[in-house]
């Protein structure tokens, strides 16, 4: 284990910010494309699967690298929760798919990563603990061919990689893609890219409940598998702090590279609680459709927690363009 350091530093290149522009009006494009067949909606994570309250508890005793920003003081924080399937298209949840877990928590106090005060903090995560691409530019390239279909897939992979490279290319990321998934409460989530955590800079994992077992055989509808196990009684998640030590091993601006535990192991800040309740009375499909109307933003943060690295800066962009593309809400 090596002690949590303060010397990371973030490196962006001159044509970022215009490139990160037009990455944005291709995603809008797309997304404009999607939402009329599908209905007005995000550019990705599209389909949101359940949402829920939560309560988010930070936990007292924390060391001083951790006790920062959201951190900073034990206490309970009300939670809104979306659970997603991430691609751009609205699909079965049995096809093969990127998994998102998206929190915003209230109660925050402090400036915000935009400007301004901070109206709560966002933490947006997936099932793989890395990005697929070191930064933004070939998963932009990704997701347009692929929207566009097989030949527009084949064309961005030759271009990407060349002739000999590109069919071991597609075969990698389809594994990755097939990869099985056992459900929102027997898999660890992660944020994948790193963000502040005050001085310090950190990357973000949920570890599922405790003695949660996947089912027998994974169910049509991803939601039914949640509602199950909280019809049993309350889940608790614990939510995680991994640390920067250096450059070589936990890299900033690489957000191909899992960092590894044995240099920078992870260290519980907070549980995550979800109550049994109803999500099919009026109440409950209120609340969901707020939640889809809603933003879930990883720059929704605490200046504290301002995210870190140029696929989070690549999101700064992307996310905005999405929300004013579908008119989202606050």
């Amino acid at each position: 284990m090596t002690a949590p350091s303060t010397t990371w530093q973030e490196r962006i290149a001159p044509d970022e910010a215009a490139r990160h522009a037009q990455a944005a009006e291709a995603f809008a494009g797309m997304q404009r494309a999607k939402s009329a067949r599908f209905g007005n909606g995000r550019a990705l994570h599209r389909k949101g699967l359940l949402a829920l309250h939560a309560t988010l508890r930070v936990h007292d005793g924390l060391p001083a690298h951790a006790a920062q920003g959201l951190f900073a003081a034990p206490g309970a924080h009300d939670t809104w929760l979306r659970l997603s399937n991430g691609g751009a298209d609205v699909q079965g949840d049995r096809v093969p798919d990127v998994r998102g877990f998206s929190l915003r928590v209230a109660g925050v106090d402090g400036p915000s990563a935009l400007g301004g005060p901070a109206q709560h903090q966002d933490f947006t995560l997936i099932n793989r603990p890395a990005f697929a691409f070191a930064d933004s530019r070939p998963f932009v390239g990704l997701v347009m061919a692929a929207a566009r279909g097989p030949l527009a897939l084949l064309g961005w992979a030759r271009r990407t990689y060349g002739l000999a490279g590109m069919f071991p290319a597609l075969a990698r990321l389809k594994a990755g893609f097939a990869t099985p998934f056992s459900g929102f409460a027997t898999e660890p989530f992660f944020s994948a890219a790193p963000l502040c955590c005050g001085p310090f800079a950190v990357r973000v994992r949920l570890l599922p409940p405790a003695g949660q077992q996947p089912a027998a055989t994974p169910p049509a509808h991803w939601p039914d598998d949640v509602l199950g196990r909280l019809a049993r009684g309350p889940l608790v998640w614990r939510l995680q702090l991994q640390f920067f030590v250096d450059e070589a091993r936990t890299p900033i601006e690489d957000a191909s590279v899992d960092w590894p535990e044995s240099v920078a192991p992870y260290l519980d800040v907070a549980d995550l609680l979800v109550e049994p309740q109803d999500v099919d009375g009026p109440a409950g499909r209120a609340f969901a459709e707020t939640v889809e109307r809603a933003v879930f933003d990883p720059w929704a943060a605490l200046a504290a927690h301002r995210p870190l690295g140029e696929v989070m800066r690549a999101r700064k962009a992307v996310y905005y363009a999405s929300q004013k593309t579908r008119d989202a809400g606050v």
